[in-house]
């Protein structure tokens, strides 16, 4: 990714909605559909500047990858001790049949190979683990965003599938999220390529409108991995080795 985007991370990663909401549906998500034994070992791949990792601390004990110098010290400083480097999609030097869980939050679509990404994640995971994927949807939405953050690829449902079958995995409770905020964000795509102002900042609205969002956006913690959900910004899989 492009420095300005770390630099955005770190700056809100604790004050956007999208951050700060995304992590509520997430925890809700393994709640319910994880299965996550009580002594759970996980592992956040591209863990960015480490705001995931508290939330993914309650649910067992965590290591992390961050490929990004800076972004790893902010991340090393939250976690409480080193993050590593091993970049996808291989993986070298982690430890291989170790972890019960691995999360993946909008990584998979900066890999190249993502199979082989995927592929190498699987001979991590200890005997009933499991991959928490999420990727942006709909190919269609490609704007500029996706251009300063070096994505190869928006996905779709069936795409994501078919990836994560090649890698000899099988996906469960895959679908949709950020579906109740998915009109305006298309609307927000659309416009800008009409007028020519495809903008990649990122940064949070102001604060009355940044505060609306995350309430409706977290709204969706209640129904993530419960009911089918319409189309939304990004996709949510469990991926877990095929029988």
């Amino acid at each position: 990714m492009d420095r300005i985007v770390y630099d955005r991370m770190a700056a809100h990663d604790s004050t956007h909605w999208w951050y700060r909401a995304r992590r509520d549906i997430l925890a809700d998500y393994l709640t319910r559909e994880a299965a996550l034994p009580a002594a759970a070992r996980i592992l956040e791949i591209g863990c960015g500047t480490g705001h995931n990792l508290p939330m993914l601390a309650s649910f067992g004990a965590v290591d992390a990858i961050e490929i990004d110098p800076a972004a790893r010290d902010i991340a090393a400083l939250r976690l409480g001790r080193d993050v590593g480097d091993a970049p996808l999609p291989i993986l070298p030097g982690v430890e291989r049949g170790a972890y019960d869980l691995i999360a993946v939050l909008d990584v998979v679509e900066h890999i190249e190979d993502d199979v082989a990404a995927l592929e190498a994640m699987a001979t991590c995971l200890k005997p009933g683990g499991k991959i928490l994927i999420t990727v942006p949807a709909h190919p269609w939405l490609w704007s500029a965003h996706d251009v300063v953050n070096h994505h190869h690829r928006r996905y779709s449902k069936k795409s994501l599938a078919t990836a994560i079958r090649q890698a000899g995995l099988e996906p469960r409770k895959l679908g949709y999220f950020n579906s109740l905020l998915f009109p305006l964000a298309a609307a927000a795509r659309i416009a800008g390529r009409l007028t020519g102002r495809d903008d990649s900042d990122d940064s949070p609205p102001p604060k009355p409108v940044n505060a609306l969002f995350e309430r409706i956006f977290r709204l969706e913690r209640h129904l993530v991995g419960r009911v089918p959900m319409t189309p939304g910004v990004s996709i949510i899989t469990l991926a877990v080795p095929k029988a």
